[in-house]
């Protein structure tokens, strides 16, 4: 499905002109994706980028909250679920989508494959509150629909990039998995928050996708694993010794044709002092971790993508391109090795 050590991005770069960071993404990775920019505009940050639509949101300025929706609005959203046609993503909430497609279509460039991606909905709807600071996740009816709000956003991804790709993947980031447990989310139910990533997934397949999934912490991995993703993202900088934890989840994941996508170039400031060779010793003592688990190293490296560990919007532009600088040499120095 992928070639061995292809690269691509998580998502957010630091620049505010759009065609600007298309061009990174398409000069840098062999999967483009489609750039989010945050610094552009609020509206592109995680939650508000895929709010609209949804009847229950309110955005005022900087905020994002949930109201009593209207009526009206409430069953244009329900007549929208049951069509399955997907909720739309404007220019206004996705700058950088509009110019990627506008490129390829002036280019007349098709790839074999697209990489897009949606909040995931853990993080969605424990990131998004009432007036009372309560999220909705633990609203049930809200839970549930803010679900199929998500699920309609990778669906119309799906329609809008396949025109250019043979393949689409669309990773689910879900940057709070690794909180689940801790005191600040106890009232998270464990089964249930598996079940939201196996709808999730078992929907971007349905719609004709391919299923990744990016958590940038340490996390319970045996959840992911089992959610039926094709791809595993994580940062395997800082947490590459986390997976041999759980041998006989990872053993199963890869066997079943699964890719582990190593998160391995630093999105923090400790890349201003990392050099390829250090990321390739970090990235063997990875590949030598799970080939230890009894997991053939050929395969291994039939089945592993590289990434930045996270997006690379919360870093100054040079050292943005530190980080495509470096997953590019390393994708060069595997692949020819």
């Amino acid at each position: 499905m992928f070639q061995s050590f292809s690269t691509t991005g998580i998502g957010s770069l630091p620049h505010t002109d759009p065609a600007e960071a298309c061009r990174i993404v398409l000069d840098s990775v062999d999967i483009p994706f489609w750039p989010q920019l945050p610094h552009r505009s609020f509206l592109e940050l995680m939650v508000p980028q895929y709010s609209e639509g949804f009847p229950f949101v309110k955005i005022e300025g900087e905020h994002v909250h949930i109201v009593q929706a209207e009526e009206q609005a409430v069953s244009a959203f329900y007549e929208a679920i049951a069509n399955e046609n997907g909720f739309p993503i404007s220019e206004e909430h996705a700058a950088g989508l509009y110019a990627f497609i506008d490129i390829l279509k002036k280019e007349n460039r098709k790839v074999s494959i697209i990489k897009g991606h949606i909040t995931g909905p853990l993080t969605f709807t424990l990131s998004l509150t009432d007036s009372q600071k309560r999220p909705v996740y633990f609203d049930d009816e809200l839970r549930e629909l803010a679900l199929e709000l998500l699920k309609g956003k990778a669906t119309w991804q799906i329609n809008m990039l396949k025109p250019y790709a043979e393949k689409v993947l669309i990773f689910i980031d879900e940057p709070i998995l690794s909180a689940i447990g801790t005191s600040a989310y106890l009232g998270v139910n464990t089964d249930e928050a598996s079940r939201m990533l196996q709808e999730i997934v078992k929907h971007i397949k349905k719609s004709g996708g391919i299923a990744g999934i990016h958590c940038c912490g340490k996390a319970d991995w045996p959840i992911i694993l089992s959610s039926g993703i094709e791809v595993f993202n994580f940062d395997a900088y800082f947490y590459w010794d986390t997976l041999g934890i759980y041998p006989e989840e990872i053993k199963a994941f890869i066997n079943n044709n699964g890719y582990i996508a190593w998160g391995i170039v630093p999105t923090s400031d400790a890349i201003r002092g990392v050099t390829l060779e250090g990321l390739c010793e970090q990235l063997e003592r990875g590949l030598s971790s799970l080939e230890k688990l009894g997991i053939p190293r050929k395969k291994l490296r039939q089945q592993s993508l590289l990434t930045p560990s996270c997006g690379t919007g919360s870093l100054d532009l040079k050292d943005a391109l530190k980080v495509f600088s470096l997953l590019k040499g390393l994708r060069n120095r595997y692949v020819e090795g």
